[in-house]
């Protein structure tokens, strides 16, 4: 066989063994931002021009989300916090508006104690959907009705809506979310 023909048959072969590993790697990238950021991913994409600038939103999260030093809580931060939502729970018997309102500056409280930054509310969402886009559907809402309630626009179901969406991100922070938030120094 002639070099000639040996270079017609080995390189497609090569192009076509590149171009499935171009394939596959961008399969495998799909899918850890899938898993990573749950319902956060299709969120995004439907926002987005594409898929492709959809998933390089989430990587820039990825990154920034990596360059915050995140700490875990110490006992004694995570007692007064605790401590602190349930004066909240109780203030809302009495004052539903402004028991939803201490919720949300408690959230925002925990989260810039956590070593999250907290300079608006759409950076927030976007910080915290790497390691919470479990609760984040939870954020938005509770965040939608604190709005409302500014406005005077909010049903007593509203608010008591929103005190449980605060809820589930307040305990997944407290908890440090499973996420990779360095030990506290006490």
């Amino acid at each position: 066989m002639s070099t000639g023909t040996l270079l017609a048959i080995i390189i497609p072969i090569v192009v076509v063994i590149a171009l499935a590993a171009v394939a596959v790697s961008l399969l495998m990238r799909r899918r850890h931002l899938r898993e990573r950021f749950g319902p956060e991913y299709e969120r995004t994409v439907e926002g987005s021009d594409s898929r492709l600038a959809a998933e390089r939103e989430l990587r820039e999260r990825e990154r920034r989300h990596d360059s915050l030093e995140l700490k875990a809580l110490p006992p004694v931060s995570r007692d007064r916090y605790t401590r602190e939502w349930t004066s909240v729970q109780e203030e809302f018997v009495d004052r539903p508006e402004d028991a939803v309102h201490d919720a949300d500056r408690l959230v925002t409280s925990l989260m810039h104690e956590r070593g999250y930054p907290t300079e608006g509310f759409d950076q927030q969402m976007k910080d915290l959907s790497v390691e919470h886009s479990s609760t984040l559907e939870h954020y938005r809402a509770a965040h939608e009705v604190e709005a409302l309630s500014t406005r005077k626009q909010a049903t007593t179901e509203q608010l008591r809506g929103a005190m449980v969406h605060y809820r589930a991100l307040f305990d997944e922070l407290l908890s440090d979310g499973g996420g990779r938030a360095q030990p506290a120094r006490s």
